[in-house]
């Protein structure tokens, strides 16, 4: 196996309270960007769901000719006002689905949101014309391309997605706790579970604070982040339960100690393989992939930094205080003082029925 690093002897639990006021503040930055922009009047909402979540229109347009790339689409729209659309090319096909956000206010019946998918419609075609002239049956050698459907995507199933997405990685959560509670013990669940929260928070803060858009790609990209980070987490526990049986009188601070620099190659050999992948599709994906590379990125790297700095601590934390708590209820051993020898004597000398003692009888002499 291949070691980066040999005879690494940091103590990383010395550190645990700077690593912990690091995430705190990171988790707190988070929830200071998302209540103040909730809370602001006319601002911008926490975060910024896209058409999945919040409802929109999806345009179907195959190209019929060369295919412009994602970006000069997308700066077509933005001519036309449009600067949050979402530009997905289709594999194997010259289509791209362009998501527009919602044109107007929310649609709450069937004309408004049939007004709301003309509108997108005819923003769309505005922009598109810019390449050439749409579709015409009576002249077809003309047509640069051609609108394939619109679909209108409500608000009220964007909250179905956001409220499936939320009860998905609660459920993910769950099945971790019970899958290493039962394959090692229930303060390595909780600590791997309240790592996976802290990973998953701070990567939202992040999308909250620079108001990156948050769709089903991102969700998708925050279940993979949950996986990977219990992978980390569960190899270091794993070394950490073979050193406690190969060195039982070792401390669990040491024992833990050890298993992270044992580890520390593993980690980050795997985790800096995956980092460069992702930071590849970070910037030469395109913008379809541009949510979901940056929540792998940054999740990814607090992963890795969790699984360390965060999950292994807890736990030590939490079971030293079961192991005090338990040392404190357990019954103690009275002993009983043994009297001293002259007493334990006098004590255990035979008696007879009157309670005198037991003395030999003296021989009758007749004279």
């Amino acid at each position: 196996m291949i070691q980066l690093f040999h005879n690494v002897n940091f103590d990383w639990l010395a550190a645990r309270r700077k690593f912990i006021a690091v995430s705190i503040a990171l988790m707190l930055a988070g929830l200071v960007s998302a209540m103040v922009r909730q809370a602001t009047p006319g601002g911008s909402e926490a975060f910024n769901l896209g058409v999945d979540f919040k409802g929109g229109t999806v345009v179907t347009v195959s190209f019929l000719k060369s295919l412009p790339s994602a970006g000069e689409v997308n700066s077509a729209l933005g001519k036309q006002g449009v600067n949050d659309a979402v530009v997905q090319p289709v594999s194997g096909r010259p289509q791209y689905l362009i998501k527009l956000p919602q044109q107007g206010p929310q649609a709450n019946s069937g004309d408004a949101a049939r007004a709301e998918v003309d509108a997108g419609r005819s923003r769309v075609k505005a922009a598109l014309n810019t390449f050439g002239p749409e579709y015409d049956p009576q002249h077809p050698e003309t047509g640069v391309y051609k609108i394939e459907g619109t679909d209108a995507v409500g608000p009220v199933a964007g909250q179905q997605l956001r409220n499936q997405a939320i009860a998905v990685t609660l459920a993910a959560m769950v099945g971790i706790l019970v899958f290493i509670s039962f394959r090692f013990e229930w303060t390595y669940g909780a600590a791997a579970v309240i790592a996976v929260f802290h990973d998953v928070l701070v990567t939202l803060g992040i999308f909250s604070i620079f108001q990156w858009e948050i769709s089903l790609t991102v969700i998708a990209a925050l279940l993979t982040l949950v996986g990977f980070s219990v992978n980390d987490t569960i190899v270091v526990f794993d070394r950490i339960r073979e050193n406690l049986r190969l060195h039982p009188r070792d401390s669990l601070y040491k024992v833990t100690n050890d298993s992270i620099n044992q580890t520390l190659s593993r980690t980050v050999i795997t985790s800096g393989l995956v980092f460069l992948s992702v930071l590849a599709m970070v910037l030469f994906g395109g913008e379809v992939l541009r949510g979901f590379s940056l929540a792998l990125l940054i999740g990814i790297s607090f992963g890795t930094y969790s699984s360390v700095a965060i999950a292994s601590p807890i736990m030590v934390w939490w079971q030293e205080r079961i192991d005090a708590a338990k040392a404190t209820v357990a019954p103690t051993r009275t002993r009983v003082a043994l009297p001293p020898p002259a007493e334990r004597n006098r004590r255990t000398r035979p008696t007879n029925q009157q309670g005198g003692s037991m003395k030999p009888r003296q021989p009758i002499t007749r004279h």
